[in-house]
């Protein structure tokens, strides 16, 4: 591998932001690279916003991904995707979970809740790609699934195999939840496949 790999994981409080990039951080240790992690959690117990820079390669000099070279976002919310996709790089993937979670403002009719730009779609083309995994996890019986749905769908576009992400949500997540949340990852793996990204 040459330059790390950067992924943004991006959310709001209670969607799991930092469970989904401890799971990913520890899947790309057990394959032998060097992992750096950061967390920014703002107002996260009153639905603020979450994010977490994780990078991983053979040397990794610092936790932070700069502007312009993510090569991808995971967002667990729609205008959180929105938020940071400035940092895509120029080949660079936007993940999003189709849930929105307005924020006080919007609930409080103050202000309305972005739709994503034209002009933004239309530079990402299909390296934007909206997935339902909310109404997924709804589907299961359990919401808060989403993560691990998106986490499995991310999961297919990175260069760590399989076992090293089993390994890392066993170790990780509780054992009373672990059987529901595989099921959960392999949901997520499933959406992607036949997705064409270039």
């Amino acid at each position: 591998m040459g330059r790390p790999r950067n992924i943004l994981v991006a959310g709001v409080g209670g969607q799991g932001v930092v469970l989904a990039s401890e799971i990913l951080a520890s899947a790309a240790f057990r394959c032998g690279f060097e992992v750096k992690k950061s967390e920014i959690h703002g107002m996260a117990q009153r639905g603020g916003v979450v994010t977490s820079h994780v990078r991983y390669g053979t040397q990794v000099n610092s936790p932070l991904i700069r502007r312009g070279e993510a090569d991808l976002i995971l967002a667990l919310e729609e205008a959180e995707g929105l938020r940071w996709a400035f940092m895509l790089s120029p080949e660079g993937i936007l993940l999003v979970n189709r849930q929105r979670i307005p924020p006080p403002l919007v609930t409080l009719g103050k202000a309305e809740y972005p739709s994503p730009h034209p002009r933004l779609l239309s530079s990402l083309g299909n390296r934007y790609l909206p997935l339902p995994a909310f109404s997924l996890a709804q589907e299961m019986g359990n919401p808060k699934l989403a993560n691990s749905i998106m986490l499995g769908a991310a999961s297919t576009l990175l260069d760590i195999p399989f076992s090293s992400w089993n390994e890392s949500l066993r170790e990780i997540l509780p054992r009373s939840i672990l059987a529901l949340n595989r099921r959960a990852f392999r949901h997520g793996q499933e959406l992607i496949r036949g997705t064409e990204v270039t």
